[in-house]
């Protein structure tokens, strides 16, 4: 019985580190020197609905939609904790068991600004 249980743990854990991202949707043209993203969804977040969206798309399956409702640290009051480029940092390199994003630039950035101004 215990094995079954650790069995259906080890499961769920699996698939909700899947759910946090860590993967990569890039193609990389070595001949050209570009990268190019192969999803529309990465176009860059430019305002805070744009930002919020990326979000949602990127960052709630393990945060929760209302930023702390998810499994993950809660973010409703993260800028009172990091500033925007400390969140940027952690979208980017991840810290401690949060995997780093594949977000681009401008949507990390665009999505640090947004956490940043929830205090």
């Amino acid at each position: 019985m215990k094995r079954m249980l650790y069995g259906v743990i080890c499961c769920l854990f699996l698939v909700s580190l899947a759910a946090c991202g860590g993967g990569t949707d890039k193609d990389t043209t070595k001949d050209k020197g570009t990268t190019t993203n192969k999803t529309e969804k990465n176009a860059p977040a430019t305002n805070t609905a744009d930002a919020e969206k990326t979000f949602k798309q990127t960052c709630a399956a393990c945060h929760g939609a209302d930023l702390k409702s998810g499994y993950a640290p809660d973010l409703d009051k993260i800028g009172s904790k990091y500033k925007k480029n400390e969140i940027e940092d952690i979208i980017h390199n991840g810290q401690g068991q949060m995997p780093k994003q594949n977000l681009s630039d401008k949507d990390a950035n665009a999505v640090a600004t947004w956490l940043a101004g929830k205090k």
